[in-house]
């Protein structure tokens, strides 16, 4: 029996997807609940699960199409035995003039390469024998291990980044001609995910009038206490007690006192919460994503440590969801991991804050006429500066600078 694969339910507002890769080729079985196409949105990607075992009889799409919710993109023959010998149904094969010539500066690939690469995802195989890089050798970090197209291309770099050996001169020859270089160029089409995010970070400096305020924070007290409690978290709480979670709780105290910074702009209305969903910053193979620490207001360091250790973990796995990312309040990006000294954020929209960390660096600082060196890190708010005043700023990073500087502020509500 023939079933019709669907596109399911993206989530609240999401309309349609583009197909991003096809885990299933025509004559391949398929198991229950087994991937057979990974489908990329504007935030997330996710997998479309088989809801019967068969065999692919069909693509109703190809890669990189935009499919609509509720749109059939394959068709598999129900109780089906796949056959070994069934190769895919794919796009007919390109004319030779259609094809472009190997580059003169890549080899083309050897058989062993080819089938190993026989094993692997189109967009996957595609790269491999693109680049001339052997699967085997690369790590994947898609989910469950499986090779993403960017871990090809990164281990193409690397390997073209390594210097070459140098090789025995060889007697010139008259008239030979010189060497040519290499400078190539590759194109690579945009994920869905990427032209969103480059369409968002646009609109926000189109819309916004956005502005940045700075200040530097003493990070001496954090540190001791992380110093002195981190085993003792770690044994209580089975968790590692970070930074992220001091930053949250004084955000939680700035927002309580200048609200402006905890809404945004609808229409001519403003719109205030009386809670804190806290969008967090978190780095992702295919881009930035920024799950939301639901309550961030009513939650302690170890849940909210929790939930920035579990977004982590499955924005590298790629299974985090729309409803991971949904609303927020605020966010918190912290470029100090890359090793960034200072930038100007941009606001998530609708958001109208963004408070932006940076790395901890020793520097001589005066104490009571003294100068010390202190461990400090730059501070950068940028607001909407439609619905926060310069004030209001300067006075929600004053409060978060002042509570990471004491924490104790944090506990009695400073």
């Amino acid at each position: 029996m023939a079933t019709e694969i669907t596109v399911p339910a993206l989530g609240e507002s999401v309309t349609e997807g583009t197909i991003g890769e096809w885990l299933k080729q025509p004559g391949e079985g398929v198991a229950v609940d087994e991937p057979i196409a990974s489908l990329e949105t504007d935030k997330v990607a996710v997998d479309v699960p088989s809801p019967v075992a068969g065999v692919m009889s069909e693509h109703r799409a190809a890669e990189g199409d935009t499919v609509e919710v509720g749109a059939v993109i394959a068709i598999i023959e129900e109780g089906a035995t796949a056959s070994g010998d069934a190769k895919p149904a794919s796009k007919p094969a390109a004319s030779k003039a259609d094809t472009p010539a190997p580059a003169a500066t890549k080899d083309a690939p050897s058989e062993d390469l080819a089938a190993a690469a026989a094993t692997l995802s189109p967009a996957v195989r595609r790269a491999v024998l693109e680049h001339g890089v052997d699967p085997s050798t690369i790590k994947g970090t898609g989910k469950d291990g499986r090779l993403t197209k960017e871990d090809v291309i990164a281990a193409a770099k690397a390997k073209s980044d390594a210097p070459a050996p140098t090789p025995a001169p060889a007697a010139a020859s008259a008239g030979a001609a010189e060497p040519t270089g290499g400078r190539n160029e590759e194109r690579v089409k945009m994920t869905r995910m990427r032209q969103t995010i480059a369409k968002r970070l646009k609109g926000a400096q189109d819309n916004a009038a956005l502005l940045t305020t700075f200040n530097d924070c003493d990070m001496s007290a954090v540190i001791e206490a992380r110093t002195k409690y981190k085993d003792l978290f770690a044994k209580k709480h089975d968790i590692r007690l970070g930074f992220m979670g001091f930053f949250a709780k004084a955000a939680c105290l700035a927002l309580k006192d200048v609200p402006a910074a905890n809404a945004y702009i609808e229409g001519d209305e403003i719109v205030y919460h009386d809670y804190v969903d806290i969008s967090v910053a978190v780095s992702a193979p295919n881009g930035l994503v920024v799950p939301v620490i639901r309550d961030a207001d009513k939650k302690g360091f170890a849940r909210i440590e929790k939930d920035i250790a579990d977004f982590g973990k499955r924005a590298k796995e790629g299974t985090l969801t729309m409803e991971d990312m949904s609303g927020g309040t605020f966010t918190i990006s912290n470029g100090g991991v890359f090793g960034s000294l200072m930038s100007t954020p941009i606001i998530n929209p609708p958001q109208s804050a963004v408070l932006g960390l940076h790395r901890i660096e020793e520097r001589p600082v005066a104490v009571n006429g003294e100068v010390v060196i202190k461990p400090m890190m730059y501070l950068a708010l940028s607001y909407d500066h439609r619905l926060i005043d310069g004030r209001e700023a300067v006075t929600a990073l004053k409060i978060i600078k002042e509570a990471i500087e004491d924490p104790t502020r944090m506990l009695i509500d400073l």
